[in-house]
């Protein structure tokens, strides 16, 4: 079980908004992992020195990379969930069944989880 961040989560946490952090501090105090994709970073980071608080956040956040092989799993999983977004597609390889996904776009995310047989929760933020 852990709490993935999608670039809506990302940048509800630059915001400060308090759910989600809230939701994060939650997470640490029960030891679950927190996860994003490198994909999902480069959508929402901008300027380090204007974003202190993404960037703290970040700094106990797993992102999992996008190489070569993952990138053709990503092409197939886009085209079995009939989507197109490469960042949701790489996001959606790293949810696991049990974890919760905090998105702005959770329509994609539901289809790409559901592709891949996958059972989270999706939170719209």
């Amino acid at each position: 079980m852990a709490l993935v961040l999608d670039a809506g989560g990302l940048i509800a946490v630059d915001r400060l908004d308090r759910t989600v952090g809230a939701m994060l501090r939650v997470a640490q105090q029960d030891k679950l992992p927190v996860r994003t994709s490198a994909a999902v970073v480069a959508q929402v980071w901008r300027n380090g020195s204007l974003q202190a608080n993404l960037a703290r956040v970040l700094a106990g956040v797993d992102a999992a990379t996008l190489d070569g092989a993952t990138g053709r799993s990503v092409g197939e999983i886009l085209a079995l969930s009939k989507t197109a977004d490469v960042v949701d597609g790489h996001l959606g390889l790293v949810v696991q069944s049990g974890d919760t996904v905090l998105t702005s776009d959770a329509e994609d995310i539901k289809k790409i989880l559901a592709a891949r047989g996958v059972g989270a929760t999706v939170r719209r933020v």
